[in-house]
């Protein structure tokens, strides 16, 4: 089976697929790792609405998703980034994603975000606004049934003057919260307006302060997501946590090692990677649990290439290589996305994680994958016929 793939060039080189999907059945969904995948959206592609608009949402598709991810023994990360969250979608549209899900799945493991994103950074004058904000979206949100990810705050980022503002505001945020709920700790990489997170002026301070907020409300945390692509700094953090709280890698360049850990511990997974690799991860993830640990990186370790080209820089346009791998998977009829971000990365971009899907074995039809990118460079002009 033969695809012709251009460069940026406009030149076309014929690729011979290997198309050997992984297996996505056979297995135990029995994992002895805490494993979410962080899922998209599927957009309508026939509502009438205009970058900016309210998103509309394809329910129907966008559930069927997630039917797929907890069939496969997978937890969801409800309404996070992945899912366009502040590009696209907005709070009321994640909350109803969230109504859904828990309605659609009320027995899946399902922790959804919380925070202040239905509030203008600009227009944020006190510390008291984004204390009613927290609060205002965690009665939300539990009031579904749904767990807890205490999503990182733009208008925190924006009003504090120091790492105390930051320890007093998640105190009175964590102690609205029924049960222990996931930080989540998001690099600039993924949103340049949390640059300065945590009132840190580097990684060592701000570490220091999410500890000391960890440590004085440890009954109510569960465990913390870092997503900074930096595997060392997830390690030296994870090696400082209290007994009893997890570390959720957020890690999308580097999760096999990170996950497999090493002699003092290692991570649970809360990954955006984990959509598009799906069922690949919960196939590693039975092979770790059965303590094949050399088949568990056979698995995962060749999608790492994959991963690290969808989460290029730019990396917070990530989402638009996830739902691509959605559409040639089928899980999706169109490649549509809120606020139109299919066209947030070039043609040699589809072009690159088309190759590397199929070299890792997450295309699950090859011919069906190959008629769809077929269409789409098309629509720019090329041939995909070799």
């Amino acid at each position: 089976m033969r695809i012709a793939l251009p460069d940026q060039s406009g030149r076309s080189k014929t690729y011979e697929l290997l198309a050997r999907p992984l297996p996505t059945e056979n297995f135990s969904r029995s994992f002895n790792r805490r494993v979410f995948s962080a899922a998209h959206v599927v957009a309508d592609p026939f509502a009438d609405t205009n970058p900016g608009s309210a998103a509309a949402v394809d329910w129907d598709a966008t559930l069927a998703f997630r039917r797929h991810l907890h069939d496969l023994g997978l937890g969801i990360a409800e309404a996070m980034d992945t899912a366009q969250r502040g590009m696209g979608l907005d709070w009321k549209g994640a909350l109803e994603l969230v109504q859904r899900t828990k309605s659609e799945l009320p027995d899946a493991l399902v922790y959804s975000g919380a925070g202040t994103d239905h509030l203008n950074p600009k227009d944020v004058r006190t510390l008291d606004d984004v204390d009613r904000a927290y609060a205002s979206q965690l009665e939300a949100i539990q009031g579904t049934g749904s767990d807890v990810i205490l999503m990182a705050s733009r208008a925190l980022a924006a009003t504090a003057k120091s790492s105390k503002d930051y320890v007093a505001a998640y105190g009175k945020a964590l102690a609205l919260c029924d049960r222990p709920v996931i930080l989540h700790w998001l690099g600039d990489m993924f949103d340049p307006a949390l640059a300065g997170y945590w009132g840190g002026g580097d990684f060592e301070a701000a570490m220091q302060t999410c500890l000391e907020i960890i440590s004085a409300n440890q009954s109510k945390v569960d465990g913390i997501k870092i997503s900074l692509l930096d595997k060392e700094k997830e390690i030296q953090m994870r090696r400082l946590l209290p007994d009893g709280v997890k570390m959720y890698t957020g890690d999308d360049f580097n999760y096999p090692e990170l996950i497999a850990g090493d002699e003092v511990g290692y991570s649970h997974a809360l990954l955006g990677i984990f959509d598009p690799l799906a069922g690949a991860a919960a196939f590693a993830m039975s092979q770790l649990a059965a303590g094949d640990k050399d088949s568990f990186h056979r698995t995962l370790d060749p999608t790492v290439p994959l991963a690290r080209t969808i989460f290029r820089s730019p990396t917070q346009y990530y989402k638009t290589g996830v739902v691509f791998l959605a559409w040639l998977n089928g899980f999706q009829d169109h490649f549509v996305m809120l606020n139109g971000h299919q066209a947030m990365r070039p043609l040699t971009y589809f072009s690159e994680v088309f190759r590397l899907a199929d070299q890792c074995g997450v295309l699950r039809d090859p011919e069906l994958a190959v008629h769809r990118f077929n269409q789409l460079l098309a629509v720019y002009g090329a041939n995909g016929n070799a």
